[in-house]
Order: C-alpha cells, then sequence, then structure tokens
C-alpha cells in the first residue's frame, strides 16, 4: 500500500529525510522514493526579524542535482538588505545565502560534472532559462526571464528558493561551480558573490596594465576588487569614507588611499582615473565621482542603495562618460574567476562566525565593523 514515513532528525548536520512508497516489488522489495530532505537552517521569519533556527525542505535529488552537504555560507550586505525588505516586497520565511561552499554528498543519474565528495559552490543563482540569447552566451545571470535567485525567489517548480544559511542544498549540476583545491572553502565561500562581483565589471572594462582604476568602499567587495584590480595589473585608488583601513588597502595592492570626506581627493584626482567601481551601497553624489573620470572613462556600480539617485546628465554628456551597473557573472566566468583567484594567491579576508552571531554580524557590517567577509561555520546550526 502507498505511503510515506518522516524519519527522524539526526546526525551532525541535523538531517529527516521524508521517504514515500508506491507499493512492494517481487520478493518483498520495497520500492521507495526520496521526496524531499528536511534540513536544519536559520531563517528570517518576517521582514526586519531576527533570523531564528529553524528547519526547511529540500527537494529530492533529481537526475541533474547535486545533494551538496554546506560546509561555509558568506555573509552579504545584500542578505540584509533582502531580509529586511529594503529592495522591496520579498518572499518570507527567508533563508538567506548566496556565497556557499561545501562537498558534494550525493548526485542524481545522469550527473556528469561532479562526483560524491568533491568540493564545490553556489553563488547568487540556482537555474535560468537557459534558452535566451543571454543564457546562450554564457551572461545567465542576465537571463530575459530572470534568473532564479539562489533564495528569495521561486524556483521552476514554483517552490520558495532558500540559501545557504543551512546544512545542505540540492542545486542543478549546471548551476554549480568548482572550489580549486589550493582554496580553503571558508575562504572560497565569499567568492562566489563578492569576487565574482567584482571581477565582472574589472575584466569588462579591461582593467589592467596602463589603466588607473579607482574602488570605492573597503568592505567585503571592495577588498576583493582591489586585489582582483591589483592582480589583474591596474594601478589601484581606494575612495573610502576616512583613511581607517588605509594601511589593510595599501596591503592588499592598491598603490593609493583617499579619503572622500577630504574635498582635495576630487581636487587632486579629477580627470586622472580610466575605471571607477563603486561597490557601497549607501547613496553616492555621481556627479562628484563621475568628474574624476578621463574622457571614455566609466563609473560602475556593483552597490545597490535602496533609494534613487539623482544625476545631472552632463556629467556624462562632457567627456563621453559612462554610468553602468553589473551583476555578478555567468557560470563559466565565476569559475574563472576562482581559478583566477587559485593562480595569484588570492582569497577573501574573513572573519568566522558561529550561526548564533549571525543577528549580531548583521549589525556589525551595517556599522563597517567586519574585516572583511563574515562567514558561518555551518556545522554551528
Amino acid at each position: 500500500m502507498p505511503g510515506c514515513l518522516t524519519l527522524p532528525m539526526v546526525g551532525p548536520l541535523n538531517v529527516g529525510r521524508t521517504v514515500c512508497w508506491v507499493g512492494i516489488a517481487a520478493g518483498g522489495r520495497m520500492d521507495a522514493m526520496t521526496t524531499s530532505t528536511t534540513v536544519a537552517a536559520y531563517a528570517a521569519p518576517a521582514a526586519k526579524a531576527p533570523l531564528e533556527r529553524t528547519t526547511i525542505a529540500r527537494r529530492a535529488v533529481g537526475t541533474h542535482d547535486v545533494l551538496i552537504d554546506i560546509h561555509y555560507a558568506g555573509i552579504c550586505h545584500s542578505d540584509i538588505h533582502q531580509a529586511r525588505e529594503g529592495w522591496g516586497e520579498a518572499i518570507f520565511p527567508m533563508v538567506p545565502g548566496h556565497e556557499i561552499a561545501g562537498v558534494v554528498a550525493e548526485v542524481g543519474p545522469d550527473v556528469t560534472r561532479f562526483a560524491v565528495g568533491d568540493r564545490v559552490g553556489v553563488g547568487c543563482m540556482v537555474d535560468s532559462c537557459r534558452e535566451c540569447d543571454n543564457c546562450a552566451a554564457g551572461l545567465e545571470q542576465y537571463c530575459d526571464q530572470g534568473m532564479v535567485p539562489t533564495y528569495n525567489g521561486l524556483d521552476k517548480n514554483g517552490e520558495p528558493t532558500y540559501g545557504g544559511y543551512s546544512t545542505r542544498v540540492v542545486v542543478d549540476e549546471n548551476y554549480v561551480l568548482r572550489v580549486p583545491d589550493a582554496l580553503s572553502l571558508a575562504v572560497a565561500a565569499p567568492l562566489l558573490c563578492a569576487g565574482i562581483t567584482t571581477y565582472a565589471p574589472l575584466r569588462h572594462w579591461n582593467a589592467g596594465p596602463g589603466k588607473k582604476v579607482a574602488i570605492v568602499g573597503m568592505g567585503g567587495l571592495g577588498h576583493m576588487a582591489v586585489k582582483i584590480a591589483h592582480a589583474l595589473g591596474a594601478e589601484v585608488t581606494v575612495l573610502s569614507q576616512s583613511l581607517r583601513k588605509q594601511d589593510d588597502g595599501l596591503r592588499l595592492g592598491a598603490e593609493h588611499y583617499r579619503a572622500t570626506s577630504d574635498p582635495r581627493t576630487f581636487e587632486d584626482l579629477a580627470g586622472s582615473l580610466d575605471l571607477i567601481v563603486s561597490t557601497v551601497s549607501a547613496p553616492l553624489d555621481l556627479n562628484q565621482y563621475l568628474s574624476l573620470l578621463k574622457t571614455d572613462g566609466a563609473l560602475v556600480n556593483v552597490g545597490a542603495p535602496e533609494d534613487p539617485i539623482s544625476l545631472n546628465l552632463f556629467s556624462v554628456i562632457a567627456g563621453r562618460k559612462t554610468l553602468a551597473g553589473s551583476m555578478i557573472g555567468g557560470i563559466a566566468e565565476t569559475q574563472e574567476m576562482l581559478d583566477f583567484c587559485v593562480e595569484h594567491g588570492l582569497g577573501a579576508e574573513i572573519e568566522l562566525i558561529t550561526a548564533a552571531e549571525i543577528n549580531e554580524a548583521y549589525e556589525r557590517v551595517l556599522s563597517s565593523d567586519v574585516r572583511y567577509r563574515f562567514v558561518i561555520d555551518t556545522a554551528t546550526i
């Protein structure tokens, strides 16, 4: 007779399964089919509510799916924006986290890219339409139908997606990254957002030898932007509100470090930069920053303030300047970024925390009290 049985939460990962059987085969064997996996997680039950420990259901491992034991999950400022509905209406309960690193625990029968035991990562998206021009060009992040975000989104089955503040996740193999052995999983986790979010625009706008590149902000994204721009061969300037992190900026690869609170900074650097990458989510005077660009220079925003920003169009008309935005990278480019980081000995600067410290970490991110990325040890969930 058909039926279902929920197995208890067991083991260090607090994993439970719901198993359904469809009948008794010849010889008395039970034909079983795993329909879902229950795992421990930290979730925001409502907008602006503190995150709390809970359990969530993960879908069964499909033919092309990979089940990942999550070891580490980075905390991105965008997690806070979304958990507090700073960017608009969100889906609750919400399990944030799109900087995921772990080990493959199970693969579907048709998976060819990964095997049990592989070190892997998952970034900001877990699916896309796979058919539009952008997907065909390896730009899945700009999918015409909308990429499926790792959390605060709806999967193709209509169910909410839940992120990396949990012990396990199931992801289609085409949206899983291979973490090189030379990268520790804890250091690699933030690269799946902070790394690719800065690598993509630096590569697209040709940061390299002979180019003067400025990075606005020295936070989770900014510190990776400094490292990557330096590794690409550019002359790097950090533009930060104060000189408080100057020693770190110079250590990570910047040749110059200027305080934006000092009016002389904008006088001294006027018309001198080829590319500015703004990593901050606070509103900026864009006209002021555009004045720093050479003719044909570009100001690229990867940080997204919650409120609109005004612009005087003469700031771009004069000098044929570009004001642009950029959002992560495609799967192939994200793998390229991971390999680039290994080649150049790059990784995120992290502070490892327990799951019980997530809410405190959110407040510390908002006060810029982290150097430079919080990473959750998911064994503590």
